[in-house]
Formats: C-alpha cells, sequence, structure tokens
C-alpha cells in the first residue's frame, strides 16, 4: 500500500531552505571567527565535532518524534540518566563497560517504549507524557548518581567509556573510510532517483544530483583534513554517521518511515489507510529512548563525569536543530540532512560562546531566543503552504 507523504517532505520551499541554512552557518562562523581566531583552529574545530556528533545525534532521533506529530521534552533528562546509570555500573559497580552500555540502552529502549505506549493507549498528548518524564527521570538520575559526580576517565574498565568522546581515527584509515563512505553515498543516490523516476516522482537533474554527491563528498573530505591536524576523526563523529544514515535509509525507503510522515500529515486519514499508528508511534519512541541512550554516552564521556547537569536544556537545543533544518512541529515534514544542518548550527553557537566565555545567562536568552525564533519561521511556512 502507498501512503501519500505531504509534498513538504520533498519539495516545498526546497531552494529556500538550502540557501537559508548555510547561509545562516557562514554568518555564524563568520562572526565567531572574527571574535576570536582561535574558533577556527583544528584543535577547536575537532572539538565543535564532538559537539556536534551529539547534539546531532539527538536531533535525528528528536526527528522521528516530531514528524509523526509528537515532541519529547524528556530526551535532555535522559541523556544524564541513562549516561548516569552507565556510570555508575561502571565505577559503583565494576561491570564491565560493554555490559553496562548495553544494560542503559535497554533501559532507554524500555523507558521510551513505555512513554509511547502510554501516548497512543491512554490518549494522552505526548507533550504531558514527557513533560512527566522529565521530571521523573531528571529525579532518578539524581538519585542514580546521589547528586555527586561519578568519573569516567582513569582505570580500565573507565577508559572503555570514554573512548567514545577521546579516541579518534587513523590517518589512514580516515581517508580509507572516506572512500567506502563515498561510494555508499553515489549508489544510494542513484539507486533512490532511479526508483523515483521508475515511480514517475520528480527527481532532481543529473548535473545537479552529481553536485550535491561532490558537495556532500568534499564536505566530508574537508572535515577529515581539518581533523587530522589536531588527531584525527573522533569515534563520536562515526556513531553520528552510522545514527544519520540509518535513520535517513530508515525514513526514505522502509514502509515504516512512509507510516511516520502519513501519521505526522494526518492521523486520521493514516489510520482509515490501515497504517498501525499505534504501533509506530510505539517504535519511534523505542528508536528515540536508544538514541538518547547514545547521546548520554557521548555527553557524558565529553563532560569526564556524570554530574547532575549532564542532559540539561538539550531536548530544547534538539527541537530548535530539528525545526531550524525544515521540520515542521505539527508533524509530516522533515529530512534527516535538514537536522544535521541545525544540529551544525546550534552546536557552533553554543561552542563559539563558550570560546567567547559568554556569561551562563547570556547564553539561555540566546539559546531561548533561537529556539522562538525557528518555532515562528516553522508557523511562517505553515502559514505560506
Amino acid at each position: 500500500m502507498n501512503i501519500p507523504i505531504d509534498a513538504d517532505y520533498e519539495n516545498r520551499r526546497v531552494s529556500l531552505q538550502s540557501l537559508a541554512m548555510p547561509l545562516i552557518l557562514a554568518g555564524v562562523w563568520t562572526f565567531f571567527a572574527f571574535a576570536n581566531p582561535q574558533f577556527l583552529s583544528p584543535r577547536n574545530l575537532s572539538m565543535l565535532m564532538i559537539e556536534l556528533s551529539v547534539t546531532a545525534t539527538l536531533a535525528i532521533g528528536m526527528l522521528l518524534i516530531i514528524v509523526c506529530g509528537h515532541i519529547d521534552l524528556s530526551a535532555g533528562s535522559g541523556v544524564g540518566l541513562l549516561g548516569g546509570i552507565a556510570a555508575v555500573l561502571v565505577f559503583h559497580t565494576h561491570l564491565p563497560s560493554p555490559a553496562a552500555l548495553g544494560l542503559a540502552l535497554l533501559v532507554g529502549i524500555a523507558l521510551w517504549g513505555l512513554m509511547g505506549l502510554a501516548i497512543v493507549r491512554l490518549k494522552i498528548q505526548a507533550f504531558i507524557i514527557t513533560l512527566g518524564g522529565l521530571l521523573i527521570f531528571k529525579g532518578l538520575f539524581w538519585l542514580v548518581i546521589r547528586s555527586s559526580t561519578v568519573p569516567v576517565m582513569g582505570g580500565e574498565q573507565a577508559n572503555l567509556y570514554s573512548l567514545l568522546t577521546t579516541w579518534y581515527v587513523p590517518e589512514r584509515a580516515s581517508f580509507s573510510g572516506l572512500a567506502v563512505v563515498a561510494a555508499v553515498i553515489t549508489w544510494v543516490t542513484l539507486k533512490d532517483r532511479g526508483i523515483r523516476k521508475a515511480s514517475g516522482l520528480p527527481v532532481d537533474s543529473t548535473e545537479l544530483v552529481v553536485l550535491k554527491t561532490l558537495v556532500t563528498i568534499q564536505t566530508l573530505l574537508l572535515a577529515i583534513l581539518i581533523c587530522n591536524l589536531y588527531r584525527g576523526l573522533p569515534l563520536s563523529f562515526l556513531i553520528l554517521c552510522a545514527v544519520g544514515l540509518t535513520v535517513d535509509f530508515v525514513v526514505r525507503h522502509t514502509p515504516f518511515g512512509r507510516y511516520l510522515y502519513a501519521i505526522g500529515g494526518n492521523e486520521e486519514a493514516a489510520l482509515a489507510c490501515g497504517v498501525p499508528v499505534s504501533r509506530t508511534v510505539i517504535t519511534a519512541f523505542s528508536i528515540m529512548g536508544a538514541v538518547v541512550a547514545l547521546t548520554g554516552f557521548m555527553q557524558t564521556a565529553y563532560a569526564g563525569a556524570s554530574t547532575t547537569t549532564v542532559g540539561d536544556l538539550m531536548e530544547l537545543d534538539a527541537i530548535a536543530a530539528c525545526v531550524i533544518g525544515g521540520a515542521s512541529l505539527k508533524g509530516g515534514r522533515g529530512t534527516v540532512l535538514g537536522a544535521l544542518m541545525g544540529g551544525l548550527i546550534m552546536a557552533s553557537l553554543l561552542n563559539g560562546m563558550t570560546l567567547l566565555a559568554v556569561a551562563p545567562e547570556i547564553k539561555l536568552i540566546i539559546r531561548g531566543t533561537v529556539l522562538v525564533v525557528a518555532v515562528l519561521l516553522d508557523v511562517r511556512f505553515r502559514q505560506g503552504s
């Protein structure tokens, strides 16, 4: 069965959004580069890539929730909780790191699956359920770490946890990996274009497809070259790439992905067409739980310890990244690439403000302003549709 997808997903204002995000990013980078030349140093750009990996990974998970017309306000608290659970299991119970991370991952999947189940069975808005989750998970987080600091550095097992943000891919391996990724990107792009053309759907010209593919590969090459000037490509960036490619494949090439957009576009119509709405929403939240866990591991490892502030307001950064990237808070529209671009803009803002030693209260004001502007742009796009 073919499920109609909102035309915004592929076509509506694509050219505007495609130009707007790079221009915004260029403006942000130009400002911080003039304000502090260290912003463009290899070391800082390498740190920015780790921060991007954390922010964008969570944004990609949030995209699945937003596309089907829901929202998750508990993600930030979950980042702290699941990262804290893994840290406590490693350092207080001396559980091997792989087992600790795996157990925390399963806890994340279970908790978010239960929230999804509550949303579809009790018919309560996700806003309310996840708001409750935000408070519950924050309280559980503080209980788990006993409102203290649990380090993730030092000791053999601790090093395995901290490798998530301290291990870098060697230079030769990074270029070999790029060659493989370039081949995969080219093959997937051509295959996707062929399928759309055979189905009678609009496709980009051959020249535009080639240009987009080359730009993508050149961007990755530039990132690798910059990282190799410092220590190499961070492992966390590989995790981001794996999550991004997997979710992109799921939303574009599987029935589950089509169901997400159909539910976000018109849930009643999707239900009438036979879409398994409840199962799809629960699955989306379960995947979000896994993504929150991965983000929690990376954020905790990057911070060097599990503290009461880990994950604070990260859900808002993820939501802003999705909306900046073109996702609609009403559901039915959004792409992984857009979430990645939005994540890069948010990570660049946070990194630049930290580099300039901006006061915490000003950081909060700027983050809130960015979120409000992103929502206003979303409303403007929908009113013009």
